[in-house]
């Protein structure tokens, strides 16, 4: 990516080799695709990053301003190994994750000096939301606006971050991450109601914790006095603790690979869950084993009850991308083209 042509192979391409550790993530991204040029190996963080993302955003019109130039000279014909859709793909690309990055940064706890420690503070989170449904604008418009100008055989071609089916995830992944702040937000908030917490937490389902939607599926069926309910409510709270257990596994086994990266301490939604669900799901369980033994049946011991999870709610999703649009191309770029 750069004012220059962009080489189908990508030579241009600063990455990073032999990085021994990468600090703490909260926010999962792909290597920055940046310019041969500029140098970005130090690390971005506060208004750099802002500062970035407006650059970009100021570019992407002079770039469409090429892009239309050359083809009206190629006529679409086909799609150069220098390909002008392939630069805007990156820019698009690159935007996102300017937003991702600023997440990032904005869920690392700080200090702030009042004696409680380092926390991530409620703003913050509230302001990452609105990042997350960014990136997910950009990486939807380079789907389904972008890919379409560059021919099948040609997106075989592609870097593996920029293929269809890794834009569409990282996309997934900001609206996922959107609903997480917001179920956060709403854990800490004694005005949430549990429905809510469980709308939010089914949502989380279509991206990709279940162990929250089954732990509030779990307290909510708990409300109920019958047998069958409580035998339910055991099922799904079993199962968010075999979810959690899960998570945690696959957390160290991220933070652990090369290049190993520090863990962050909990908080928001994750703290809540690490803490609750061991907790609730023991209380349910032990109230479970007496009170089948008030009544006389077989005393089950510590063994788990083996009975099926029962189906969660199906909720719409109700966060959207942040609606994106290609900008117009700039004129004086292209007067400047043909002066």
């Amino acid at each position: 990516m750069g004012c220059g042509a962009s080489k189908w192979s990508d030579p241009g391409v600063v990455r990073q080799r032999g990085l021994s550790s990468v600090g703490e993530v909260v926010v999962f991204l792909p290597g920055l695709r940046v310019p041969r040029t500029i140098d970005l190996s130090q690390q971005l963080g506060g208004s750099s990053t802002a500062n970035l993302l407006q650059a970009l955003e100021e570019y992407l019109p002079a770039l469409l301003g090429l892009v239309e130039e050359e083809c009206c000279m190629t006529g679409l014909q086909e799609t150069s190994m220098a390909d002008p859709w392939y630069e805007v793909l990156s820019v698009l690309h690159l935007m996102a994750m300017v937003c991702f990055l600023q997440a990032n940064t904005l869920l690392l706890p700080r200090s702030y000096g009042d004696g409680h420690g380092p926390r991530v503070s409620e703003e913050s989170r509230q302001s990452t939301v609105d990042l997350f449904l960014k990136a997910a604008g950009y990486l939807d418009c380079a789907v389904h606006h972008v890919l379409i100008h560059i021919p099948p055989e040609r997106r075989r071609e592609l870097p593996v971050d920029l293929a269809q089916g890794n834009l569409k995830a990282l996309s997934l992944q900001g609206l996922g991450q959107g609903v997480d702040m917001q179920l956060g937000l709403a854990i800490e908030n004694p005005k949430a109601t549990l429905a809510v917490k469980r709308r939010l937490a089914c949502e989380m389902i279509k991206c990709w914790k279940q162990a929250a939607a089954y732990y509030f599926h779990g307290l909510i069926l708990d409300e109920g006095e019958t047998e069958k309910s409580q035998e339910t409510a055991m099922a799904a709270l079993q199962s968010s603790e075999e979810f959690i257990n899960e998570s945690k596994r696959a957390s160290e086994a991220f933070h652990s690979a090369p290049p190993t990266s520090r863990s962050p301490s909990a908080f928001g939604t994750t703290k809540y869950l690490l803490d609750m669900i061991p907790k609730d799901a023991k209380s349910k369980f032990q109230s479970y084993q007496d009170l089948n033994t008030q009544k006389g049946a077989l005393n089950i011991g510590v063994s788990k009850i083996t009975a099926t999870p029962p189906p969660l709610p199906d909720f719409p999703f109700a966060l959207n991308p942040e609606d994106y649009e290609l900008p117009h191309s700039d004129p004086l770029q292209k007067g400047a083209n043909h002066g």
